[in-house]
């Protein structure tokens, strides 16, 4: 991106969408922080959706879209925010399918257990393990990458696969920000390890949103093409590359993850353009929010 090249903070998401048909939204960060939904946001995109959009909310969350969905509705997002969720968990379901009867090492909370139901496999611990499935820290609230160090290379020496259920390395929860399993995996792969990524800002899960988005569009009758999707995301390394890569444009909402300090207001030129001065794919906009 050119130093001249300015990326407009806008207070409408309307002020980008139109044309659009499809929105790629991100959950963790644009529809609530891990704890309060964010009213605004869904009233946002219940409009798109009454005019015809279609609302896929895609996000990097180790949970299969179910169990994604009941934890929306219990922070407070409603079912008629979004036509579908497509998910790190649904595809690291698929991952995990690839090798039936294998001796799995969960690292992770045992909130992501249902990544594994139905699945041909067996969890045992790392001294056993053909697989390792990382789908965060064992206790996000108090634990760090540091703490896991020995852990992680005792596995690479043994040349485990880890499958990494949630790429990000950060999310916002409530007013602090937490590791995820996308850090786990980073300092894995220092370590020498092998690591398959099930989630943004690979394009899989692009894939399988916008085949998804493809068939709610085509039960109406409607064809949809990369040229009708917007993605709305509050990750630089996650959601707005991943969407450049893609072939689609994006919209960056502000957070804490790249707020540049307590208050998620500041956006400025000067902001931006270090965000994105290095990528070919710079969003097309930011927001302080996802408004109407």
């Amino acid at each position: 991106m050119e130093a001249s090249l300015k990326i407009p903070v806008i207070e409408s998401i309307r002020d980008v969408s139109e044309g659009r048909r499809v929105w790629f939204v991100d959950i963790w960060g644009v529809m609530h922080n891990g704890r309060d939904a964010f009213p605004d946001a869904s009233a946002a995109t219940r409009a798109f959706r009454e005019q015809g959009g279609v609302v896929i909310l895609l996000s990097n969350s180790p949970r299969p879209s179910p169990d994604l969905q009941a934890q929306l509705r219990i922070i407070g997002v409603p079912d008629d925010a979004y036509d579908a969720t497509v998910s790190s968990g649904d595809l690291t379901r698929h991952e995990v399918g690839k090798h039936k009867g294998a001796r799995v090492f969960h690292l992770g909370p045992e909130r992501d257990l249902p990544i594994f139901h139905q699945a041909d496999v067996t969890l045992t611990g790392p001294e056993e393990a053909e697989l390792i499935v990382c789908s965060g820290l064992f206790d996000d609230q108090v634990e760090t990458p540091e703490d896991y160090v020995d852990l992680l290379a005792s596995l690479a020496a043994r040349d485990i696969l880890m499958i990494c259920a949630n790429p990000d390395h950060k999310v916002e929860s409530g007013h602090r920000l937490i590791y995820c399993a996308g850090a786990l995996a980073a300092a894995y792969e220092s370590l020498g390890g092998n690591v398959v990524y099930a989630g943004k800002p690979h394009q899989p899960v692009y894939d399988l949103a916008f085949e998804t988005a493809s068939k709610i569009a085509g039960a109406r009758g409607e064809i949809i093409s990369k040229s009708d999707v917007l993605a709305i995301g509050d990750g630089a390394k996650t959601d707005i590359i991943g969407a450049g890569a893609f072939g689609v444009p994006s919209v960056f909402v502000a957070s804490k993850l790249h707020a540049p300090d307590e208050s998620v207001g500041l956006l400025d030129a000067e902001h931006l353009e270090g965000l994105f001065a290095e990528e070919p794919s710079p969003p097309i906009a930011a927001t302080h929010g996802l408004r109407w």
